[in-house]
């Protein structure tokens, strides 16, 4: 049997159940985000920004390797729980995120923000927590994602922040 997009919302659903289930400290942003706050479009990968403390990133890290995903880098996982690793791949490589993939599963990928221009710790304060299933998501505030996006800067980006404003546009207009 080949990948159905219905196997799609497996992967979102395990991967988040074993980072909750790990107490990985992590705020669901990009497309993901986008779409829990209401904004209907599709996106394939899970963008998360986590709590970059070390024991937090090697929890991460061991979740991911133990469903099946691996580096799309040529290295070792657990480096990216090493900071000075990850400065040298922000600044010599321009290295954004980290990127995590199932190689039999071409669509599961977990992108990991390495540079964000909001801290971590602000988006975990000012994150959404809503309940789906049995998971407590936390999400990042529409603010914040519009931010996010804006700095990012591509079509697909620029049309979420536009989406965003609108989505909040309406919910000041329902008040």
């Amino acid at each position: 049997m080949g990948y159905t997009a219905a196997m799609a919302g497996l992967f979102y659903e395990s991967v988040l159940q074993a980072l909750e289930a790990a107490r990985v400290r992590f705020v669901i942003v990009g497309g993901v985000a986008v779409i829990l706050h209401g904004v209907p479009r599709t996106t394939a990968d899970l963008d998360i920004a986590v709590d970059l403390e070390r024991d937090n990133l090697l929890r991460l890290v061991e979740v991911l390797l133990g469903l099946g995903f691996r580096p799309r880098a040529p290295v070792d996982a657990r480096q990216l729980a090493d900071p000075e690793e990850r400065r040298r791949w922000c600044e010599e490589k321009g290295l954004k995120a980290f990127s995590f993939h199932r190689p039999d599963r071409p669509l599961d990928a977990v992108d990991v923000l390495l540079a964000s221009p909001v801290a971590y710790d602000e988006l975990a304060s000012r994150s959404v927590t809503i309940q789906a299933e049995s998971l407590q998501l936390r999400i990042a505030a529409v603010e914040d994602l519009m931010v996010m996006k804006a700095v990012a800067g591509r079509a697909q980006d620029y049309a979420d922040v536009d989406a965003l404003r609108r989505l909040m546009g309406a919910d000041d207009e329902l008040r």
